[in-house]
């Protein structure tokens, strides 16, 4: 959850959202969610939306592959007559490099510039909003992206575990790109099991680089 002028900004919804915000106890509304790609650890809570929507509807932003793959997985969702009790959730279709506007009901706003990564071989998007970055499930990134994320003052960016894997970066290559990116301090998400223990792992990174936890709370 990204938090901007008063504009909340969640990013991806996976299975265990309700959970999340049960344990957050935070219910207030959310203005938009940023989808990166369509694979269930990302989506599976789009339905949990639905208490969500009484303070009005939550647009979500998705690129068109990843949109026509959630219209065909939860198709109750997106029809243009809802019944009643689903999810509020009309669908936006964004690109890569191209910037785009969430607004609040107070009317703030907040610009947030998409822009590609690679899961694999599988293309996804990471999220640039103000002056912090959100990157999950890369395992390389084209040049072109490089130059949405100057002058960072936060990168969140995923490391799985210690060793290789086809999809995702591991710890190494993740600290290969916040030394190519240079943010001011840097977040590490979406990590396994096999990543090693947190304060284990905490010590061997460069004092402006964390492993992230659950609940953690991080104010620029």
């Amino acid at each position: 959850m990204v938090e901007v002028n008063g504009v909340r900004i969640l990013i991806d919804c996976g299975p265990d959202f309700r959970e999340q915000m049960i344990r957050m106890d935070d219910y207030r509304p959310i203005d938009a969610v940023l989808i990166t790609h369509e694979h269930y650890d990302h989506v599976g809570g789009l339905d949990d939306l639905r208490p969500f929507c009484r303070f009005g509807d939550i647009p979500v932003y998705a690129e068109a592959y990843t949109a026509d793959r959630l219209q065909a997985r939860i198709p109750y969702c997106f029809t243009e007559n809802l019944y009643p009790g689903v999810p509020h959730i009309p669908l936006h279709v964004i690109e890569a490099g191209k910037p785009f506007t969430v607004s609040n009901s107070y009317g703030h706003s907040v610009e947030i510039l998409p822009f590609r990564v690679m899961h694999g071989k599988l293309p996804i998007m990471g999220y640039r909003i103000g002056e912090m970055a959100w990157i999950t499930d890369m395992l390389t990134m084209p040049a072109a992206s490089y130059a949405c994320l100057k002058n960072l003052d936060c990168l969140v960016i995923n490391a799985l575990r210690q060793e290789q894997h086809p999809t995702h970066q591991t710890v190494r290559e993740a600290l290969a790109q916040i030394s190519c990116i240079q943010p001011e301090e840097a977040f590490l998400i979406h990590a396994s099991h096999q990543i090693g223990l947190h304060a284990e792992v905490e010590k061997e990174l460069p004092p402006h680089v964390h492993l992230t936890y659950d609940g953690m709370v991080i104010w620029l």
